[in-house]
Parts: C-alpha cells; sequence; structure tokens
C-alpha cells in the first residue's frame, strides 16, 4: 500500500514539473509580495473609503506590514528577461530595466510613504487618510510607467 502511495505521488510530481518549471521563482516571489502589499493596502482603502469601518488595531497591522513588505530586498526579484514581452503570466514593462534608476526611486518612494504611514493609522481614520493618499499615489506613479493594464 505505501508503495503504491508513493509510486503514485512519484508519477505526479513528475508529471507536474514541466508545469512548475514554466514559472520563474523569481517572479512568484515578487507576485507574492505584491499581493500581501495590495491585501494591506486594500484594508487601509476599504477603511478610507468608508466601505468597511475604522478599526484601529487592522489599520495598525497593515500599516506595519505595508512598512516591511517594502524594506523586503527585491534585487534578485527582477532578473532580466521576466516582464511581460519575454514570459508570461506577469504585468511588468520591460521599461522597468530600461529605466532601472527611475523603477528604484519610485520603489523609494513607496517606502518613504509607508515610512509615513506607519506611525499615524491606528490614531484615527482622519490621520490615516492624510498619509494613505501618499502610498497610494506612489503606487499609481509606478503603475502609470511600468505595469501592463490587466486583460
Amino acid at each position: 500500500m505505501l508503495k503504491k502511495l508513493f509510486t503514485t505521488f512519484a508519477l505526479s510530481a513528475t508529471l507536474a514539473l514541466p508545469t512548475m518549471a514554466d514559472t520563474d521563482p523569481a517572479v512568484e516571489a515578487r507576485q507574492g509580495q505584491f499581493k500581501l502589499i495590495v491585501h494591506n493596502f486594500g484594508l487601509l482603502g476599504g477603511m478610507v473609503q468608508g466601505r468597511m469601518d475604522y478599526d484601529a488595531d487592522m489599520a495598525q497591522a497593515a500599516a506595519d506590514n505595508l512598512f516591511h513588505l517594502t524594506r523586503h530586498d527585491q534585487s534578485r526579484l527582477w532578473p532580466e528577461g521576466t516582464d511581460s514581452f519575454s514570459i508570461d503570466n506577469t504585468r511588468a514593462k520591460p521599461e522597468i530595466w530600461e529605466n532601472l534608476d527611475d523603477f528604484v526611486s519610485k520603489f523609494g518612494a513607496l517606502q518613504e510613504a509607508a515610512e509615513a504611514l506607519q506611525p499615524v493609522a491606528g490614531e484615527g481614520l482622519d490621520a490615516m487618510r492624510a498619509s494613505f493618499g501618499g502610498v497610494a499615489q506612489t503606487c499609481q506613479a509606478c503603475h502609470q510607467v511600468y505595469r501592463e493594464e490587466a486583460s
């Protein structure tokens, strides 16, 4: 019984290898990081837009998460050849690698905005709203230039 189970597992894993090999681990990692950023940004945005009640603890946790997520070393997440023209399942434009200094600068602006949001997110909706706009603007500034539209 155990031998049959192991053989079935090994065969399944072998058949899945081509699918797993088609996805660049760096792309998966950066997409994972951005999904976490979007999740936390969405919680804060929901409060700012009145789609959900302001919750100081939740707002603070989301702002703390954004701060730490923007501090993650991204140097290995953007290898050349992982743009939307070279591979599937990414919205990263080739312009990132053509204007890397500007791209890095825009990410630095996001880091600064997250740093400004962190100390005020749990201090009330008005205080959070004032700093949340800076985070939203930095995201939009980068997306306009360096991210493909969703299809």
